[in-house]
């Protein structure tokens, strides 16, 4: 299994797989509460079985390249994660999503993850526009977007029916034009863009 380091703080970036359901289950159930404040992701993954059938899904995703499922891990731990749940080399789109247990959040970690496999979605897969979604509610979820130099392109008005109410859902995108000067940008400044943890 490949690992891609995140930075000197033994962060990686690992792929997420069906053989994994019990390590994926024990992670979602123990942030439960956290990681569902905004994504319907853990009422999805209820209980071992429908954890197998999750990552199974993703599993066809890649093998159909229409999407990919991703562990963040910290010193080997499973800390959270991220996916391209929409990825089209068709249209040139994809859409990034993430979910993060709370003993993780505020290492940059979603942000150093997201801007790895954007970069691989732009430069290797030649997708042209990164899409990224997120209720008006969710702060931390529109911060990364924002250091990921994504641009808030409007609100979804009561657009994501989530547990008995309506939320907004803000749309933020980049452009593969835009990311490239970005990174140019941040590596002429002599940067390590991929160890970021604003």
């Amino acid at each position: 299994m490949f690992a891609i380091s995140l930075g000197d703080d033994g962060a990686e970036l690992t792929p997420l797989a069906p053989w994994q359901a019990e390590e994926f289950f024990a992670h979602i159930d123990a942030s439960r509460d956290y990681i569902g404040a905004h994504i319907g992701m853990p009422d999805a993954v209820s209980d071992l079985a429908a954890a197998r059938a999750f990552l199974r899904s993703y599993a066809q995703k890649s093998v159909d390249d229409a999407g990919y499922l991703y562990g963040i891990r910290l010193d080997g731990r499973l800390v959270g994660g991220l996916m391209f749940r929409v990825f089209s080399t068709t249209s040139g789109t994809a859409e990034v999503g993430c979910w993060l247990e709370p003993a993780a959040a505020g290492k940059g970690l979603v942000t150093r993850a997201c801007r790895t496999i954007i970069d691989w979605a732009v430069e290797q897969r030649g997708i042209h526009r990164v899409e990224w979604y997120a209720p008006s509610e969710n702060a931390p979820s529109l911060a990364v977007a924002r250091r990921l130099g994504m641009r808030r392109e409007g609100v979804l008005r009561q657009h994501y029916p989530y547990r008995g109410k309506r939320a907004d859902m803000e749309v933020w995108s980049v452009l593969a034009p835009e990311w490239r000067a970005a990174r140019e940008t941040t590596a002429g400044a002599g940067a390590e863009p991929t160890a970021t943890t604003a």
